[in-house]
Protein backbone atom coordinates (compact mmCIF):
# COMPACT_ATOMS: atom_id res chain seq x y z
CA UNK A 1 0.00 0.00 0.00
CA UNK A 2 1.33 3.44 -0.94
CA UNK A 3 2.50 5.74 1.82
CA UNK A 4 2.21 9.41 0.95
CA UNK A 5 3.93 12.48 2.39
CA UNK A 6 3.01 16.10 1.86
CA UNK A 7 5.44 18.23 -0.12
CA UNK A 8 5.82 21.94 -0.78
CA UNK A 9 6.85 23.43 -4.12
CA UNK A 10 10.06 25.43 -3.69
CA UNK A 11 10.76 26.28 -7.34
CA UNK A 12 9.11 26.08 -10.76
CA UNK A 13 11.15 26.50 -13.94
CA UNK A 14 9.59 26.53 -17.40
CA UNK A 15 12.09 25.53 -20.11
CA UNK A 16 9.62 25.78 -23.01
CA UNK A 17 5.85 26.34 -23.24
CA UNK A 18 5.35 22.63 -22.45
CA UNK A 19 8.47 21.47 -20.56
CA UNK A 20 9.01 22.41 -16.93
CA UNK A 21 10.80 21.41 -13.75
CA UNK A 22 9.43 21.50 -10.23
CA UNK A 23 11.42 21.26 -7.01
CA UNK A 24 9.72 19.87 -3.94
CA UNK A 25 10.59 19.79 -0.25
CA UNK A 26 9.29 16.48 1.12
CA UNK A 27 10.48 13.89 3.63
CA UNK A 28 10.69 10.78 1.45
CA UNK A 29 12.44 7.48 2.05
CA UNK A 30 16.00 7.01 0.70
CA UNK A 31 16.13 6.09 -3.00
CA UNK A 32 18.65 5.12 -5.66
CA UNK A 33 19.52 7.34 -8.61
CA UNK A 34 17.39 6.30 -11.59
CA UNK A 35 14.33 5.35 -9.57
CA UNK A 36 10.88 6.93 -9.75
CA UNK A 37 8.10 7.80 -7.36
CA UNK A 38 4.54 9.08 -7.73
CA UNK A 39 3.13 12.58 -7.48
CA UNK A 40 -0.53 13.09 -6.66
CA UNK A 41 -3.07 15.90 -6.59
CA UNK A 42 -6.80 16.19 -6.07
CA UNK A 43 -8.30 17.73 -9.19
CA UNK A 44 -12.01 18.38 -9.03
CA UNK A 45 -13.33 15.54 -6.91
CA UNK A 46 -10.72 12.98 -7.99
CA UNK A 47 -7.28 12.14 -6.63
CA UNK A 48 -4.89 11.52 -9.52
CA UNK A 49 -1.40 10.02 -9.25
CA UNK A 50 1.30 9.47 -11.86
CA UNK A 51 4.88 8.14 -11.81
CA UNK A 52 7.83 10.50 -12.31
CA UNK A 53 11.57 9.91 -12.05
CA UNK A 54 13.77 11.74 -9.61
CA UNK A 55 16.11 14.16 -11.40
CA UNK A 56 18.05 15.07 -8.26
CA UNK A 57 20.79 12.90 -6.77
CA UNK A 58 19.73 10.90 -3.69
CA UNK A 59 21.94 13.03 -1.46
CA UNK A 60 20.19 16.27 -2.46
CA UNK A 61 17.72 17.55 0.15
CA UNK A 62 15.30 19.02 -2.42
CA UNK A 63 13.47 16.71 -4.81
CA UNK A 64 13.35 17.56 -8.50
CA UNK A 65 11.04 16.34 -11.27
CA UNK A 66 11.12 17.04 -15.02
CA UNK A 67 7.65 17.21 -16.56
CA UNK A 68 5.83 17.87 -19.77
CA UNK A 69 2.40 19.46 -19.93
CA UNK A 70 0.25 17.06 -21.93
CA UNK A 71 -2.81 18.51 -23.60
CA UNK A 72 -5.79 16.94 -21.91
CA UNK A 73 -3.56 15.23 -19.33
CA UNK A 74 -5.47 14.48 -16.14
CA UNK A 75 -2.60 15.34 -13.81
CA UNK A 76 -0.26 17.54 -15.84
CA UNK A 77 -2.94 20.21 -16.18
CA UNK A 78 -2.85 20.56 -12.41
CA UNK A 79 0.93 20.27 -12.14
CA UNK A 80 1.33 23.05 -14.70
CA UNK A 81 -0.55 25.43 -12.41
CA UNK A 82 1.65 24.82 -9.38
CA UNK A 83 3.43 27.80 -7.83
CA UNK A 84 6.03 28.19 -5.11
CA UNK A 85 4.33 27.32 -1.86
CA UNK A 86 1.78 24.99 -3.43
CA UNK A 87 1.25 21.57 -1.87
CA UNK A 88 1.65 18.24 -3.60
CA UNK A 89 1.64 14.65 -2.36
CA UNK A 90 4.69 12.47 -2.97
CA UNK A 91 4.83 8.71 -2.54
CA UNK A 92 7.48 8.11 0.10
CA UNK A 93 8.96 4.90 -1.30
CA UNK A 94 10.69 4.91 -4.68
CA UNK A 95 10.48 2.13 -7.26
CA UNK A 96 12.33 0.98 -10.36
CA UNK A 97 15.43 -0.94 -11.38
CA UNK A 98 16.99 1.51 -13.85
CA UNK A 99 19.93 2.05 -11.53
CA UNK A 100 23.69 1.65 -11.54
CA UNK A 101 23.36 -0.80 -8.67
CA UNK A 102 21.30 -3.11 -10.90
CA UNK A 103 23.49 -2.71 -14.01
CA UNK A 104 26.11 -5.39 -14.77
CA UNK A 105 29.81 -4.57 -14.97
CA UNK A 106 30.66 -3.63 -18.55
CA UNK A 107 33.14 -1.43 -20.38
CA UNK A 108 30.66 1.10 -21.78
CA UNK A 109 27.28 2.48 -20.71
CA UNK A 110 24.80 4.05 -23.12
CA UNK A 111 21.92 5.94 -21.48
CA UNK A 112 19.30 6.37 -24.21
CA UNK A 113 16.41 8.74 -23.55
CA UNK A 114 13.67 10.71 -25.24
CA UNK A 115 11.88 13.78 -23.91
CA UNK A 116 11.59 13.92 -20.13
CA UNK A 117 12.97 10.37 -20.00
CA UNK A 118 16.39 11.99 -19.59
CA UNK A 119 15.44 12.74 -15.96
CA UNK A 120 16.66 9.52 -14.28
CA UNK A 121 19.95 9.72 -16.17
CA UNK A 122 20.61 13.21 -14.84
CA UNK A 123 20.15 11.78 -11.35
CA UNK A 124 22.59 8.98 -12.16
CA UNK A 125 25.21 11.42 -13.45
CA UNK A 126 24.91 13.57 -10.34
CA UNK A 127 25.03 10.59 -7.99
CA UNK A 128 28.55 9.68 -9.12
CA UNK A 129 28.60 5.86 -8.94
CA UNK A 130 28.51 5.65 -12.74
CA UNK A 131 32.01 7.10 -13.06
CA UNK A 132 33.49 4.30 -10.96
CA UNK A 133 31.74 1.46 -12.78
CA UNK A 134 32.13 2.28 -16.50
CA UNK A 135 35.11 3.33 -18.61
CA UNK A 136 32.87 5.07 -21.16
CA UNK A 137 29.55 6.78 -20.45
CA UNK A 138 27.36 8.19 -23.23
CA UNK A 139 24.09 10.07 -22.72
CA UNK A 140 21.87 10.06 -25.82
CA UNK A 141 18.86 12.40 -25.65
CA UNK A 142 16.30 12.40 -28.46
CA UNK A 143 13.93 15.37 -28.85
CA UNK A 144 11.83 16.96 -31.57
CA UNK A 145 13.36 20.45 -31.55
CA UNK A 146 16.61 22.03 -30.39
CA UNK A 147 14.76 24.05 -27.75
CA UNK A 148 13.69 20.78 -26.12
CA UNK A 149 17.31 20.05 -25.18
CA UNK A 150 17.18 21.19 -21.57
CA UNK A 151 19.60 20.98 -18.62
CA UNK A 152 22.43 22.04 -20.93
CA UNK A 153 24.48 23.84 -18.26
CA UNK A 154 24.37 20.74 -16.06
CA UNK A 155 25.32 18.38 -18.88
CA UNK A 156 28.09 20.62 -20.23
CA UNK A 157 29.63 20.85 -16.77
CA UNK A 158 29.81 17.07 -16.50
CA UNK A 159 31.37 16.79 -19.97
CA UNK A 160 34.16 19.07 -18.75
CA UNK A 161 34.57 17.27 -15.45
CA UNK A 162 34.64 13.68 -16.72
CA UNK A 163 36.65 12.76 -19.81
CA UNK A 164 34.88 9.39 -20.03
CA UNK A 165 31.52 11.15 -20.56
CA UNK A 166 30.00 12.02 -23.95
CA UNK A 167 26.70 13.77 -24.58
CA UNK A 168 24.94 13.12 -27.88
CA UNK A 169 21.67 14.97 -28.61
CA UNK A 170 19.39 13.75 -31.40
CA UNK A 171 16.88 16.11 -33.03
CA UNK A 172 14.14 14.65 -35.20
CA UNK A 173 12.24 17.58 -36.74
CA UNK A 174 14.88 20.19 -37.60
CA UNK A 175 18.61 20.53 -38.22
CA UNK A 176 20.44 20.00 -34.94
CA UNK A 177 22.63 22.73 -33.48
CA UNK A 178 24.67 19.91 -31.94
CA UNK A 179 24.61 16.17 -32.46
CA UNK A 180 22.67 14.28 -35.12
CA UNK A 181 19.32 14.48 -36.88
CA UNK A 182 17.06 11.46 -36.83
CA UNK A 183 15.41 8.85 -34.64
CA UNK A 184 17.59 6.78 -32.34
CA UNK A 185 16.67 3.47 -33.99
CA UNK A 186 17.52 4.84 -37.43
CA UNK A 187 20.86 6.21 -36.24
CA UNK A 188 21.80 2.94 -34.54
CA UNK A 189 20.80 0.92 -37.61
CA UNK A 190 22.82 3.02 -40.06
CA UNK A 191 25.76 3.17 -37.64
CA UNK A 192 25.71 6.98 -37.51
CA UNK A 193 25.81 7.04 -33.70
CA UNK A 194 28.87 4.80 -33.59
CA UNK A 195 30.61 6.84 -36.29
CA UNK A 196 29.79 10.10 -34.52
CA UNK A 197 31.40 8.69 -31.39
CA UNK A 198 34.53 7.79 -33.36
CA UNK A 199 33.92 4.03 -33.56
CA UNK A 200 33.28 1.54 -36.31
CA UNK A 201 30.51 0.00 -34.21
CA UNK A 202 29.05 0.22 -30.71
CA UNK A 203 31.04 -1.51 -28.00
CA UNK A 204 30.14 -5.19 -27.72
CA UNK A 205 30.88 -5.05 -23.98
CA UNK A 206 28.17 -2.44 -23.39
CA UNK A 207 25.13 -1.90 -21.24
CA UNK A 208 22.13 0.08 -22.52
CA UNK A 209 19.71 1.86 -20.21
CA UNK A 210 16.60 3.13 -22.03
CA UNK A 211 13.89 5.49 -20.77
CA UNK A 212 11.28 7.66 -22.48
CA UNK A 213 8.43 7.30 -24.93
CA UNK A 214 7.14 3.70 -24.73
CA UNK A 215 7.38 3.19 -28.49
CA UNK A 216 11.00 4.38 -28.51
CA UNK A 217 11.84 2.15 -25.57
CA UNK A 218 10.30 -0.92 -27.19
CA UNK A 219 11.69 -0.31 -30.69
CA UNK A 220 15.20 0.43 -29.44
CA UNK A 221 15.21 -2.62 -27.20
CA UNK A 222 14.07 -4.88 -30.04
CA UNK A 223 16.66 -3.40 -32.40
CA UNK A 224 19.51 -3.91 -29.93
CA UNK A 225 18.45 -7.53 -29.49
CA UNK A 226 18.72 -8.07 -33.25
CA UNK A 227 22.29 -6.77 -32.96
CA UNK A 228 23.19 -9.42 -30.41
CA UNK A 229 22.51 -7.65 -27.11
CA UNK A 230 20.26 -9.32 -24.54
CA UNK A 231 17.78 -8.08 -21.97
CA UNK A 232 19.28 -7.79 -18.51
CA UNK A 233 17.81 -9.80 -15.64
CA UNK A 234 19.06 -10.30 -12.11
CA UNK A 235 19.24 -14.03 -12.69
CA UNK A 236 20.72 -13.67 -16.17
CA UNK A 237 23.00 -10.64 -16.71
CA UNK A 238 22.51 -9.01 -20.10
CA UNK A 239 22.95 -5.71 -21.90
CA UNK A 240 19.58 -3.91 -21.90
CA UNK A 241 17.64 -2.32 -19.03
CA UNK A 242 14.46 -0.34 -19.66
CA UNK A 243 12.02 1.79 -17.71
CA UNK A 244 8.37 2.06 -18.68
CA UNK A 245 5.97 3.53 -16.15
CA UNK A 246 3.22 4.88 -18.38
Amino acid sequence: MSQWVSGKITEVNWWTPTLFTIKVAADVAPFQAGQFTKLAMTIGDKRIARAYSYVNAPKDPVLEFYLTEVEGGKLTSGLAELEVGSSIDVESKANGFLTIEEAPQRQALYMISSGTGVGPFLSILADGKVWEKFEKVTLIHSVRYNTDLTYQDFINAYEKLFKQFTYLPLVTREAPLKGLKGRVTELISNNKIAEHLGMSELHKDSHFMICGNPDMVKETSVLLQTLGYNKHRRTEPGHISVEQYW
